[in-house]
């Protein structure tokens, strides 16, 4: 398994007047799973495309290795995209069918396991000669999944794969991550909407917010340091003395606040009359990119 480090540095990318990346930096460690998640049009989607070179950038530089990914394919070789299918294309319906995408996905990528891909199929109940303008929306995010699985990239990157799954299906697929994971130890990245089932599949999670990454750390790290604090308007305002205050809603005169801080600001607040609980992923991304939204 590669051990290469994918880089990010400086990254900058605008359509006309519209700047989606602001000097961006990131690195992606080998043999992590990372989560990406971030608002509709918060540049998850750029950003994937320019670490794999599938888009240009204004400015900046990716590399893998310490050497650049543009234009480089024993980079490229390293790293897959599976991204959302399109039904239609420019010309028209999308009427490859799903076996010779798949055949040329395999040479494309040279750690292919075809019999990975054979095996998925099946499970998936995928009929390799339905063209890909047949398909649901669940069986086109089922392809894209067995591509990056099967792909055998070092860095697997996937793209909303969850969108259009029921809820069985989206368990199913987050096990055989972890399975492949634990079995080959490649590096993962899970651009997602759906916080909840998958932040406890996240070893890392990266926050992207109006173009710049305000997080990239451990998951359990990170949501350790947030807390719900409520009680007597007065008591709630001495508890979060010294922490930083994300969100406030107040209703007569109780309050609620969500809060952030370290570990011993954070046992401070308990000698207050208040309550206090713990958040979770979905709700401490709430907090630092709702802008005011809770409240």
């Amino acid at each position: 398994m590669n051990t290469g480090i994918l880089s990010a540095k400086g990254v900058c990318k605008s359509y006309g007047d519209n700047q989606v990346l602001l000097d961006l930096d990131l690195d992606i460690q080998p043999g992590k799973i990372y989560g990406l998640i971030g608002r509709n049009g918060a540049g998850k989607t750029t950003l994937l495309s320019i670490l794999t070179a599938q888009n240009t950038m204004n400015s900046g530089e990716v590399t893998y290795n310490g050497k650049p990914v543009w234009e480089n394919q024993d980079a490229i070789n390293h790293i897959c995209f599976s991204r959302e299918l399109q039904p239609t294309l420019f010309t028209g319906p999308n009427n490859m069918k799903i076996k010779y995408y798949l055949n040329t996905a395999s040479i494309f990528y040279p750690n292919w396991d075809q019999e990975y891909a054979q095996k998925l199929l099946q499970e998936f109940k995928l009929d390799p000669k339905k063209k890909i303008s047949q398909l649901s929306k669940g069986q086109m995010s089922m392809v894209t999944i067995l591509l990056a699985l099967a792909s055998g990239a070092d860095i697997t990157i996937l793209d909303e794969p969850a969108a259009g799954l029921d809820v069985v299906m989206r368990e199913r697929f987050y096990q055989l991550l972890l399975d492949d994971y634990a079995k080959t130890n490649r590096t993962f990245i899970i651009s997602t909407h759906i916080i909840e089932e998958a932040a406890s599949v996240f070893e890392r999670v990266i926050i992207l917010d109006q173009g710049k990454i305000i997080e990239n750390a451990e998951t359990d790290e990170l949501v350790s340091q947030f807390r719900y604090i409520s009680g007597h308007q007065e008591e709630v305002d001495r508890a979060c003395q010294g922490l930083e205050v994300l969100t406030t809603r107040e209703t007569g005169r109780h309050k609620s606040c969500g809060v952030r801080g370290g570990a011993a600001q954070l046992a401070q607040a308990e000698q207050f009359d208040v309550d206090i609980a713990p958040m979770n992923l979905q709700n401490v991304f709430v907090a630092l990119c709702g802008h005011g939204d809770e409240g």
